[in-house]
């Protein structure tokens, strides 16, 4: 059970270093965190496109109604689905790799990326919906 929690935190790592070595610094953003109700609303709004980057072991757990699929690690490889001039915000589990994440890409300029406080955890936590990934 311990090894589970390692392995996420080296795939964030990876995940992390493999977008540094992708994309090019630029000058560094704020990586505020977006209350979880602020971003549920947004999704239900459509006011901003919510990617869920957890792993696919973590999907099959249950996924956000409306949230895109963007595994953290195949960020690198798929940034044209993440767009520059709209409101984006990200979701993992807890908030440590979406933090990461936004601001990673923060620095390199897409200025409209937030983070989700508490993650998907505390969504379930609270009982919002949940559904089978698509």
């Amino acid at each position: 059970m311990t090894q589970l929690p390692a392995r996420r935190h080296l795939l964030a790592a990876a995940s992390a270093a493999a977008l540094a070595l992708v994309l090019p610094a630029q000058a560094a953003g704020d990586d505020e965190a977006l209350p979880l109700e602020a971003a549920r609303d947004a999704l239900a709004r459509r006011s901003a496109i919510v990617f869920d980057i957890r792993e696919p072991d973590e999907h099959a757990r249950g996924v956000a109604p409306g949230m895109r699929l963007l595994p953290m690690s195949q960020i690198g490889q798929r940034l044209a689905e993440i767009p520059k001039d709209q409101p984006v915000i990200l979701v993992c589990n807890t908030q440590n790799r979406s933090k990461a994440t936004a601001r990673a890409l923060r620095e390199r300029g897409w200025s409209k990326v937030r983070y989700a406080a508490g993650g998907m955890s505390e969504w379930a936590r609270r009982g919002w919906p949940l559904a089978a990934p698509r």
